[in-house]
């Protein structure tokens, strides 16, 4: 049996987070799995919660020749490196830039006369 270690699809729209598995891959992406390895959340603000592996479990896998799947790998490649760490903080907030002046036509008769008799 060919197992590849991929993620499952939980939640609701637009609130989805995901169950990483070992997975037999001829079954449909939200099959039951052969065993359920971590979760990864998006939603999650703190970074370093996001993302839940049991590196153990996904090391005996892979050892025994699962395959991960891209995302997969790129998550576990992370937490070893412990790239999820503190958010970032926010952009600095910069002052609106001021409106343009933009020069005004001749408001009165009496400004517009003038150079109409000079012409």
């Amino acid at each position: 049996m060919a197992v590849k270690i991929r993620m499952k699809v939980m939640g609701r729209k637009n609130l989805r987070f995901y169950r990483v598995c070992a997975m037999d891959i001829r079954r449909n992406r939200d099959a039951k799995p052969i065993e359920e390895l971590g979760t990864y959340d998006p939603h999650v603000k703190n970074k370093a919660e996001r993302v839940k592996l049991n590196l153990e479990r996904i090391d005996y896998w892979i050892s025994v020749g699962a395959l991960p799947s891209e995302k997969v790998a790129a998550l576990i490649k992370k937490v070893r490196l412990n790239r999820f760490g503190s958010a970032k903080p926010p952009a600095p907030v910069t002052a609106p830039k001021p409106l343009p002046v933009a020069e005004s036509a001749p408001a009165t008769e009496e400004a517009a006369a003038p150079a109409e008799a000079s012409s």
